[in-house]
């Protein structure tokens, strides 16, 4: 896949999880995402339990890219093989523990998965990277409807391996500065 010309980049959000080994897969994606794109943006982490299974929690993080226009190419020949190169099997169970889960949730300003309304673990990490994103239907900021969730969801700040959290955020802000210089 051919890299798109510069001047037609623009700000895809991706929401990155994982519930195995989760500090060094998602250290691991960061790295590689940082290797393909000019990387803007990274939210903290947050943990929150596995919905749909009784799995271990989640660590999940929203970053800021910039890629061509989301396209299948994206998705498929992009982040499907940085999850499989990363451990990542897909089974029949949606819901199923993984090393690495990267999902796009929004292109150019536009919320590309009704997840993202509907669940914290989703909205929370989305609202710190773009908190003035509008639902489409109700016409809520993310960053008001993310606070709201968060109320009534059991999601908290990652406080688990001590300095992890700080190691992760200058590992991305070197990932973020080398990016800047490769795809300059």
């Amino acid at each position: 896949m051919r890299p798109p010309e510069r001047q037609h980049l623009r700000p895809v959000a991706l929401l990155l999880g994982s519930n195995i080994t989760p500090e060094a897969n998602l250290a691991a994606a960061l790295f590689e995402l940082g290797r393909r794109f000019p990387l803007l943006r990274a939210s903290r982490l947050w943990e929150s339990p596995a919905v749909g299974s009784e799995g271990p929690d989640f660590l999940n993080m929203a970053v800021l890219i910039l890629a061509g226009p989301v396209t299948f190419d994206l998705k498929h020949g992009v982040l499907r093989p940085i999850e499989a190169g990363l451990g990542r099997v897909r089974t029949s169970d949606k819901f199923a523990p993984r090393t690495i889960d990267i999902d796009v949730v929004a292109d150019a300003g536009r919320a590309l998965d009704p997840g993202l309304w509907k669940f914290a673990h989703a909205a929370v990490p989305v609202a710190e990277i773009l908190p003035d994103l509008v639902s489409p239907q109700s016409g809520e900021r993310l960053r008001a409807l993310a606070e709201r969730l968060r109320q009534n969801a059991p999601i908290r700040l990652y406080r688990g391996e001590p300095g992890f959290g700080d190691l992760l955020l200058r590992t991305g802000e070197a990932v973020f500065a080398e990016g800047r210089r490769l795809h300059a």
